[in-house]
């Protein structure tokens, strides 16, 4: 059984907030409820524990948008507190340079009212994104392991009580932590280490060089 993930967005450009595009317009609350892998920020990676980052590439999300996955919007992952949907036109979706978009488009209910008041306040400030991976990559880096997420299936978006911080962690349970790990092993089995790999085309570059060397003498 696959297993959904949460992750919050470790990024402050990607604060939500409430727009009104025109006066008596319903309120639009806006985010964005994932931010791809940026070298130049740092706050653009999660760190899932010590010496594990993961990576959201920018093209994970354009299956899910391209086969417009049933996305819910939601107030902290809660499903008894829907503020959207992607069928019913109330959740749009959209990718950027930054990450991935929402516009939430909250019911007049109690609940949606209330979301939009604590967003105006500045109560809530983040947002987050459930997800099952379906094709990731890992990478080593010295002493760190890299998860490189490169597509899923998008599961909800929503704003948040307790955003991460920047470079966060996700407080990750012991279950989700020893699933990870045999992944990497998995991955590390099916896979020729990234060092190998290098230290092999690096002999074959020695070996090359001493061939030209070789051959330029052969020919003196």
């Amino acid at each position: 059984m696959q297993t959904v993930e949460r992750r919050h967005t470790p990024n402050a450009r990607a604060s939500v907030k409430v727009v009104k595009r025109a006066e008596g317009d319903p309120p639009v609350i806006s985010g964005y409820a994932a931010v791809f892998y940026n070298a130049d920020d740092p706050g653009t990676e999660y760190e899932l524990w010590d010496c594990m980052v993961e990576r959201i590439a920018s093209g994970a999300f354009d299956r899910a948008l391209r086969e417009a996955h049933d996305a819910r919007g939601l107030f902290n992952h809660d499903a008894n507190m829907l503020l959207g949907r992607v069928s019913s036109g109330t959740l749009k979706l959209s990718v950027d340079e930054i990450g991935l978009r929402y516009e939430l488009s909250p019911p007049d209910t109690q609940a949606g009212r209330d979301v939009v008041v604590s967003i105006e306040r500045g109560d809530l400030s983040g947002s987050s994104f459930a997800f099952v991976p379906t094709r990731s990559v890992w990478i080593e880096e010295g002493d760190r392991c890299i998860r490189m997420i490169e597509d899923l299936d998008l599961y909800d978006v929503c704003p948040v009580t307790y955003p991460a911080y920047k470079s966060t962690s996700t407080h990750m349970r012991s279950q989700d932590r020893e699933r990870l790990e045999q992944e990497l092993k998995e991955w590390r089995a099916a896979h020729p280490s990234q060092a190998d790999a290098v230290n092999v085309r690096l002999r074959q570059i020695e070996l090359d060089d001493h061939d030209l060397i070789d051959t330029v003498l052969s020919d003196i």
